[in-house]
């Protein structure tokens, strides 16, 4: 039987090698493991990060109308509106016209019996006959005594006296004549007469009333409007004053009248704002030929205004409404949740006008979480546009069924 001491024993160098060759195959067992973990712990996390992301719808702005309607309340006037009163004091001998009644500059409206009047025109006229009368005798006189002054009959003094009375008498007879005038001027008034072509809108007086001279001491006789062409007034928001024009067109809709609507014009506006109701007010001309409109309605004005540069849409469930004002959720860089401070314009209900803080190519995310916060990571899903959306015309779903 061999002995154990006959077996050969490795040299120490080969056992350094198999030693050699076993850490290395522990080493690389080793990283290898390590390398197994890190890369599953960083799968982990990042998986982890996925599930944590929010999943968000995301939307493009879109671009706000070519054009932008203002509606607004106005008041309907007539182009020509004048109270008539009396300028003499008598009593009402007989009107001619009643309300409704149309009537051309210069058309008899009314007479006035005014006794006390017709007193003092004769008694200015004869005044007027006796003036001229002793202006006569005192250019005569002093024509004689002008005549004398040469013989030396008469003093240069008397004759003098004679020259100036007769000057008197001739000043007196131009104020008796100048009286008389007045006197006749205002015997004409006891003719009412229309001041221009319009319709009698009023009539405050009959036959026998006692008639004061002026507007601030009895009501006005008849009213008179001229309505061929009617005035509105439309009170429009300091927001918009600067888009109103001379010259824009705009449209008349009376609630009495759906479905019709009326051409108006922009004349002119007062170039301020009211401090009370920070409005512009503003005047516009509307043609009533046919006399479809009343003087004094009420009426929608429907302006068509340029629609403001840079303004975009967005749906009303894209609004985040949040401490320090209102905001928007977009997606930035990274997919991270980023807030903007946004401006509204009108709002249209379903929509609102973005006119600040918005740009064309932000992808804003619809009905954000209300916890949402600037920074948070999103999982962005493009949610199709509504043109994708639209539904397909019976014409044309007919057509592909066809087809």
């Amino acid at each position: 039987m061999q002995q154990f001491s006959d077996i050969p024993r490795p040299s120490p160098r080969r056992l350094r090698r198999i030693g050699l060759v076993a850490l290395a195959v522990a080493v690389v067992l080793a990283c290898g493991g390590v390398a197994l973990r890190v890369h599953g712990a960083s799968a982990l996390r990042q998986k982890t990060a996925d599930n944590a992301a929010t999943a968000v719808n995301v939307i493009a702005p879109t671009q706000g109308e070519a054009k932008q309607e203002l509606v607004l309340p106005s008041s309907i006037q007539a182009y020509y509106d004048a109270p008539i009163y009396a300028r003499v004091s008598g009593y009402l001998k007989k009107w001619y016209v009643d309300i409704g009644a149309q009537v051309k500059s210069g058309d008899l409206l009314a007479e006035i019996e005014t006794p006390e009047l017709d007193q003092q025109l004769r008694q200015a006229e004869a005044d007027l006959a006796t003036a001229v009368a002793k202006e006569k005798l005192a250019e005569t006189t002093a024509k004689r005594w002008e005549s004398m002054v040469a013989s030396t009959s008469v003093s240069k003094q008397e004759a003098d006296e004679k020259s100036g009375d007769y000057d008197a008498k001739k000043a007196a007879t131009i104020a008796a004549h100048a009286n008389v005038e007045r006197l006749q001027a205002l015997t004409s008034f006891k003719r009412i007469v229309a001041p221009f072509t319009g319709v009698i809108t009023a009539r405050k007086t009959d036959i026998g009333a006692l008639i004061n001279a002026g507007s601030g001491s009895g009501p006005e006789l008849f009213r008179i409007a001229d309505t061929h062409k009617l005035r509105v007034y439309v009170d429009v928001p300091q927001t918009y004053a600067n888009r109103i024009e001379a010259g824009m067109h705009a449209d008349l809709r009376l609630p009495e009248q759906p479905g019709r609507s009326y051409p108006a014009a922009v004349v002119s506006t007062s170039n301020a704002i009211d401090p009370a109701s920070r409005t512009l007010l503003v005047q516009l001309e509307a043609d009533n030929a046919q006399g479809k409109l009343i003087a004094g309605s009420y009426a929608d004005v429907h302006f068509d205004l340029p629609a403001a540069a840079g303004v975009l849409q967005l749906p009303v469930t894209a609004l985040l409404f949040r401490q320090h004002g209102l905001k928007v959720a977009t997606v930035g860089p990274g997919d991270r949740a980023v807030l903007k401070n946004i401006q509204l314009g009108r709002d249209y209900g379903t929509r609102v006008e973005v006119v600040a803080g918005l740009d064309p190519g932000d992808r804003v995310i619809d009905s954000p979480p209300d916890w949402l916060a600037q920074g948070d990571r999103v999982q962005p899903i493009r949610t199709p546009s509504p043109a994708q959306n639209a539904p397909v015309p019976p014409a044309a779903a007919g057509q592909e069924a066809a087809e």
